[in-house]
Order: structure tokens, then sequence, then C-alpha cells
């Protein structure tokens, strides 16, 4: 019976081969997404300069305490509203959306259509 690779180090892989593919710029940075068992977290980056502009997560202080849960789609579209908020704030209107390996439905989902609503362009 052969080994087969975990859901981890299958999605490592998708996510190597994207970013092989996508880097963000000062005009255009990276908007990166982790999602955990119990949070979520979202992240801007500049790679050319490997700095993180804006950053929000279902840990924020603007967040936390408000939510049931961590862990729903609901948390992703909170998380996505206050990062396109930081996005706005600081000046950024475009970027390249990064979903790091994961599947586009769900919370990666929620959260990328709140960013769009909220004024982001991907």
């Amino acid at each position: 019976m052969l080994n087969k690779p975990s859901r981890k180090k299958l999605r490592g892989i998708r996510h190597k081969r994207v970013r092989r593919k996508i880097a963000g710029t000062a005009e255009r940075p990276r908007l990166n997404v982790f999602r955990s068992l119990k949070n979520i977290y979202a992240q801007i980056i500049d790679d050319t300069n490997m700095t993180t502009l804006v950053a929000a997560s279902t840990l924020a202080p603007e967040l936390k305490g408000k939510m049931s849960s961590c862990s729903n789609s609901a948390a992703a579209t909170a998380v996505g509203e206050l990062l396109a908020k930081k996005a706005l704030e600081a000046g950024i209107k475009q970027v390249i959306f990064d979903r790091a390996g994961y599947v586009y439905h769900g919370r990666i989902k929620a959260l990328a259509e709140a960013a769009r609503a909220g004024g982001l362009e991907f």
C-alpha cells in the first residue's frame, strides 16, 4: 500500500506552484490568505520589499469577541471587510489574490467577495 501525502502537504505543493507564478509589487501587492481550523488570516504583501503592508484576522482587536465563531464564513466576511478598509486607508486599491492552494469555496470565497465589496480590485 502506498503512502498518500496529507492534505496539508498537497496544499503546500499547490501553494509553491502558484507562488512561482505570482508575486506582489509596490503597485499591485499580493493578498495572501491563511485558513486554520479556528481562525482566518489575511495580509497584503509587497514581495519586492518583503514587507507586510496591511494585515487582518479574526484575532484583530476590532473583531475579537464580536463573533460567535471565528471559523465560519461570517467571520471570513468580517475579515475581508476589515482588510479592505485598512487597505484603502493605506492607499492600496489593486491586489493580486493568492488563495495559497486552498479551494476557492466557503471561507476563502467569502473573504475574497467581502474584500471586493469593500473596494479592492483583484
